[in-house]
């Protein structure tokens, strides 16, 4: 554990930053998680695709930044899937409240 504290007192600006991105997109993935399963979310609800879609971007961010290409490739993937369901989302709402 000293070893580590050592090595990341040494980490520059970028490296303090992707790591920190990296970690706030597993959180917000981790917590989308949490919320559908409560029940407070949907996986129709925009928040819980937001969540999803920054998340796989913070994931992005991240795995490349360390060569971890098949984790970055994959959360393109997750990313896009947030963006089309976000757009979906939306388009809904909107041609709902048209027909009003």
């Amino acid at each position: 554990m000293h070893e580590l504290l050592i090595q990341m007192a040494n980490w520059s600006a970028e490296r303090w930053f992707v790591e920190i991105v990296g970690w706030s997109g597993a959180m917000l993935i981790l917590s989308a998680y949490l919320l559908v399963t409560l029940g407070r979310l949907t996986g129709q609800s925009l928040a819980f695709q937001w969540m999803n879609l920054v998340g796989a971007a913070g994931f992005v961010v991240n795995g490349w930044w360390h060569g971890a290409i098949p984790s970055a490739a994959l959360n393109v993937l997750w990313l896009l899937i947030g963006a089309i369901a976000s757009w979906r989302i939306i388009r809904k709402r909107g041609s709902s409240t048209s027909a009003m």
